[in-house]
């Protein structure tokens, strides 16, 4: 009995000793992992950039089915940020920068543990590689992980590990998965709309957007004008040579409205006209399979668009309604140019008598040719 009580005694001291030993280590840690995702750049930056994705790719969440996530009422960018709350753990994380297709800065805190997150994004063979790093100090509880993992490293590295993986897979399935369906000749009904339209380069044109329509919202929102659809593009001219076009990003409105002078932000009416409808499932960046299907189409069946601009893009499904680019919507419409319309000519006979005299009046002072 007195034997058990010394070991007894020898485990509590042990453990004692243990806890003071964890306790007086070092808290400060820097933990980088890095991965390869098969995307653009662009979309990888995009993805990471709104924290409502984030519940598909950080492995911490996905391990706890008891997580309940929370959103910033903005998700994306300066100021944003989620907030977690498990059976065990509670933690928050916000950017503070965001530089767009570049890196992202972020304050996380998890538990007691307080770090600096830092994100990077690079093109390279394969696609773009990411590079995930945090700099901050542990509290007692990932100190004790930390002992039994051997070191902080391996304790976060694997979390970080798991999660890039997670984000490859899923951007992979989400990015690649698009159909494009040709929906024939429609009528695309009049439509009110505000604009603000310049010149751009095609390549721009989704960074601009995601830039110009919060700003017309933001005005109709001030100015108590009602909207009355989702946002879309009239492409008034498209050079492929030249990545350039003369765009209009527009919202609809419910009624026609005059904007003061001096604005940047128009007013304008989209008069009906019959149009060639393609609709594009899924990321946007598969724009251009629509447009080589949709000329393939008008070539076989002989249908000549183009007679006032060179297409409208309505964004029908989007971030905004869907977390999954796979679902995206966008509708595409091809003014038809009209047929030309042949007058036959209609000939008089003329009788002419050859004893009655020539008579060539002349013309009226006001009379002209056309």
């Amino acid at each position: 009995m007195r034997i058990i009580k010394y070991l007894f005694l020898l485990f509590l001291l042990s453990l004692v000793a243990l806890t003071i030993y964890i306790a007086t280590q070092k808290g400060d840690f820097t933990v980088e992992s890095s991965k390869v995702i098969n995307s653009p750049k662009a979309t990888v930056f995009n993805y990471v950039n709104d924290y409502k994705n984030w519940p598909k790719f950080s492995s911490w969440i996905l391990s706890d089915p008891s997580v309940q996530p929370s959103f910033s009422p903005s998700t994306t960018g300066n100021g944003s940020s989620l907030t977690w709350e498990g059976n065990n753990e509670i933690g928050t994380i916000q950017t503070l920068y965001a530089k767009a297709n570049d890196s992202i800065v972020q304050k996380m805190e998890f538990n007691e543990t307080s770090s600096d997150v830092y994100w990077s994004f690079k093109d390279t063979v394969g696609g773009t590689k990411v590079t995930w790093k945090s700099v901050g100090k542990m509290d007692f509880m990932l100190k004790v992980s930390s002992f039994f993992n051997v070191g902080t490293k391996n304790t976060l590295s694997k979390i970080y590990d798991k999660s890039l993986v997670n984000l490859d897979k899923t951007l992979d399935f989400e990015n690649s998965t698009y159909a494009v369906k040709i929906n024939g000749i429609v009528k695309k009904l009049e439509t009110f709309y505000l604009r603000q339209s310049f010149t751009s380069k095609i390549s721009d044109i989704s960074k601009n957007a995601n830039a110009v329509f919060p700003k017309i919202i933001a005005f109709c929102q001030q100015n108590n004008i009602s909207m009355n659809g989702k946002p879309f593009i009239i492409y008034q001219t498209y050079d492929t040579i030249k990545d350039l076009t003369r765009v209009s990003f527009c919202i609809p409105i419910k009624e026609q409205i005059f904007t003061s002078e001096g604005s940047d932000i128009l007013a304008g009416k989209l008069t009906a006209f019959e149009a060639l409808k393609t609709s594009l499932t899924g990321n946007y960046t598969y724009k251009n399979k629509a447009l080589a299907e949709t000329a393939a189409y008008g070539t076989a069946k002989n249908i000549k668009t183009g007679s006032t601009f060179s297409h409208l893009e309505i964004f029908t499904k989007g971030k905004n309604e869907s977390l999954s680019p796979s679902k995206w919507l966008t509708e595409m419409y091809f003014p038809i140019t009209p047929k030309a319309v042949t007058i036959p000519k209609v000939y008089k006979k003329v009788v002419k008598d050859s004893l009655a005299p020539q008579h060539n009046p002349k013309k009226q002072e006001n009379e002209f040719d056309f």
